[in-house]
């Protein structure tokens, strides 16, 4: 099969571009040909598929006369490389947007001829995609579901395109309610597949804390790491775990350090916030790679995600490949594959429990005795190959009818 990938944002800095660059990947794994469609701040080429970024205007990547579209990509709450959102875009801009993406997904059609198109999210590519005569399914990841409420403007969009598509994806149970419950998408049309994780890239290694660390000009000295990894946006909770992480540090009388990777609109709040509590040693790295974000979850004693909401919580799976157990809320997504015996779940905005949960894991894995019970659990259950084999039956499915 020859399968046309479209999303919203690039292929790393947020959970649906990773989705979409293991699905290609896995896809071509497979045996199938696979193009992606994305925003870029300039030209960029994958190995393993073929490519073609739309590339937006950047002050900070770019020159005005070298884009496709003249302004920022935009996102529903932040990205590592962008701060616009669907929600600042003017409805001019809105069909600047929708005209690009018809651009090169027309010029696709026209050079690769795909059998299937696979949209990210249900909102603007899945509008796209029904321009064409070609079947397509949409994954739903829950952001869409959040923009779908804040802005009206995108209800005949996202309506129109789901109501066209053959199936649409969802991610976890609490996705897959909203889904029904929003855009009355009827249950003979959706299909739960939950995410899966690149395991050649998020395995566990022996490393030394230290080194890691030291990396980032961080003093280790043996203490407890507890580890976050997430955009710094207020439904990711950092705040919760900040609140946590006094308290953490006063009960182990500051042999806890707790690293913070990623960016967003809360950036400088959270470090005012860090320096208000008088946390000693709480560390903010900035936006981290995935080939670096490895090495951080294998030194983890334990891997937070205190989420408001969480539409599936991939980062939490990929820590429990490298080895960490996770402390997560109790809500959307994580229930659906947090279990006792790898992690813990809370209360959502309850910083106490957040921190009784974290030094309950860090004492049942004061020496990561608990990693092979995680990464063996990961593996078995949420490696891409497991989810991306269904998508591709899935496939197959629609075009033999």
């Amino acid at each position: 099969m020859k399968i046309l990938l479209i999303n919203h944002f690039p292929l790393e800095g947020s959970g649906s571009g990773i989705y979409t660059r293991n699905l290609a990947e896995e896809l071509v794994n497979f045996g199938h040909e696979v193009m992606v469609i994305y925003p870029e701040h300039y030209k960029t080429r994958y190995e393993k598929f073929e490519s073609m970024p739309i590339v937006f205007k950047s002050d900070q990547y770019n020159k005005a006369d070298d884009v496709d579209v003249p302004f920022d990509f935009p996102c529903f709450t932040s990205h590592p490389r962008s701060v616009n959102t669907f929600y600042d875009l003017t409805d001019d801009e809105i069909a600047v947007y929708i005209d690009a993406f018809k651009k090169a997904t027309q010029e696709a059609v026209k050079t690769f001829k795909p059998d299937m198109i696979h949209a990210q999210h249900l909102w603007l590519t899945p509008y796209v995609a029904s321009f064409f005569n070609i079947p397509y399914v949409i994954t739903a990841h829950g952001t869409d579901l959040k923009g779908f409420l804040k802005d009206e403007r995108y209800h005949p969009y996202a309506l129109e395109g789901a109501e066209k598509a053959q199936k649409v994806i969802t991610i976890s149970k609490q996705v897959d309610q909203d889904v029904e419950a929003l855009l009355k998408v009827p249950k003979t049309k959706r299909s739960l597949i939950l995410n899966g994780y690149n395991p050649e890239l998020f395995k566990m290694k022996a490393l030394d804390p230290k080194d890691i660390l030291g990396k980032y000009g961080i003093d280790y000295n043996g203490e407890k790491i507890v580890f976050f990894a997430g955009k710094l946006a207020h439904f990711k909770g950092v705040d919760v775990l900040l609140d946590a992480t006094q308290l953490n540090e006063k009960a182990l009388e500051g042999r806890i350090v707790t690293v913070i990777a990623g960016n967003g609109e809360l950036y400088e709040t959270l470090i005012h916030q860090k320096n208000n509590l008088g946390l000693q040693n709480t560390h903010f790295l900035g936006h981290i790679y995935q080939e670096a974000l490895t090495d951080l979850y294998n030194i983890a004693h334990v891997s937070c995600v205190p989420s408001r909401t969480e539409p599936f919580g991939l980062v939490a799976i990929e820590a429990l490949a490298c080895g960490a157990p996770v402390v997560g809320t109790n809500q959307g997504g994580l229930p659906d594959f947090i279990t006792s015996e790898v992690g813990a779940l809370v209360p959502v905005e309850d910083s106490v429990a957040l921190s009784d949960g974290i030094l309950k894991m860090l004492k049942n894995n004061s020496h990561r005795e608990m990693a092979d019970v995680c990464h063996n659990y990961a593996e078995l259950n949420f490696s891409r190959h497991i989810s991306i084999k269904k998508v591709a039956e899935m496939y197959r499915e629609i075009l033999i009818k």
